[in-house]
């Protein structure tokens, strides 16, 4: 009996050998699940190396005990950047202790207005822990291939004014500085509070 047992256990285990393996497969929690899209192992957004508003170089290495979230956008965004940095800030407060190892980082697709003391001042309204990178046009482009990003000049009815459209989703990298989420813009604060505590909790 305990064998025959054992057997219906490793068919419906896709025929995992190890007794380990079998165990980890089969014993997904509800913790394990997230609300964002699950991406990890996936081949892009592997890292970056761009200045911040301080003129110093920064890489997901920077943050290693962190969870990272990664979003593009501009200071002048009229909606869904502030959304998500105000989103971020009311994680961190959800966060409690943890609040301490959400790292924000916010890239902008706007180089050419969002100078590094503009970028300073609209972090620090929204959490002074949050920073931003400033990337130059050509690693603007670069990015935007290897994190699958679109973004687009959009001109102005008056000469010389402009938009920006771009890419509303967000990355979420884990402590250990693996790409491991894709979120999408909308989830609101608790979904993505929650999926950030699993990640913090490994």
């Amino acid at each position: 009996m305990r064998k025959r047992n054992a057997l219906k256990l490793i068919a419906a285990c896709a025929g995992i050998s190890s007794a380990a393996a079998i165990l980890n497969a089969c014993s997904k929690t509800p913790e394990q699940s997230f609300q964002s899209v699950d991406i990890t192992g996936a081949e892009y957004a592997r890292d970056f190396r761009l200045p911040d508003f301080d003129g110093r170089e920064r890489t997901l290495a920077d943050f290693k005990g962190k969870a990272v979230f990664v979003f593009f956008g501009y200071t002048q965004c009229p909606d869904v950047c502030p959304t998500t940095l105000a989103e971020l800030a009311e994680i961190k407060r959800q966060l409690g202790p943890d609040g301490a190892r959400l790292q924000a980082v916010f890239i902008s697709v706007d180089p050419e207005r969002d100078t590094p003391e503009v970028l300073k001042a609209y972090m620090a309204s929204f959490d002074p822990g949050f920073i931003a990178l400033r990337p130059t046009p050509e690693q603007l482009v670069a990015l935007a291939k290897d994190f699958k990003l679109y973004y687009k000049k959009v001109e102005g009815k008056t000469p010389g004014s402009y938009t920006m459209d771009h890419s509303a989703g967000s990355y979420i990298y884990d402590p250990q500085g693996r790409l491991r989420l894709y979120a999408r813009y909308g989830m609101g604060a608790q979904a993505l509070a929650g999926d950030i505590a699993a990640l913090l909790r490994g």
